[in-house]
């Protein structure tokens, strides 16, 4: 006797995750990656230092080769960075104006997470973990949590 076990059909169909380890997958996305990003710095009207510092740390030349141009393959670092950002950015636009989108990121904000700094200094001093933490934020608030 053969019995075949089967999980039951539900709406959720798991994301297909994109492999940035493959040079060829972060070939393909670094271009957009950058360009979306410098847009957000502009619209979010970000210091190039603090750019600099959310793109990872990168150095001042890199920083205005990069944005002169954007033809370069990112490393996974960076482009898991840009993703996060570029998500935040779209949470923001969801949940609010544009322009408190764009402002909220410079605003003091009384979130026990923010402890009345802005998501700026927070995401600024936290790097990689607190893009999550704050896209995680936005996501849930988005899905009304």
């Amino acid at each position: 006797m053969n019995l075949t076990y089967a999980y039951p059909r539900s709406r959720f169909e798991p994301t297909i995750l994109v492999d940035l380890n493959a040079k060829a997958e972060r070939e393909r996305l670094s271009r957009a990656a950058l360009k979306g990003f410098f847009k957000l710095a502009a619209a979010w009207k970000l210091r190039d230092e603090d750019a600099r510092e959310l793109l990872g740390g990168i150095s001042n030349s890199a920083y205005y080769e990069w944005k002169k141009k954007p033809e370069r393959t990112l490393e996974v670092d960076c482009i898991t960075r840009v993703s996060y950002l570029l998500g935040i950015y779209k949470a923001l636009h969801i949940l609010y104006g544009d322009q408190l989108a764009d402002e909220w990121v410079s605003l003091p904000n009384s979130n026990l997470l923010f402890g009345g700094r802005s998501p700026l200094v927070y995401l600024l001093s936290g790097g990689l973990p607190a893009m999550q933490i704050v896209r995680q934020l936005l996501d849930a608030r988005r899905g009304g949590l």
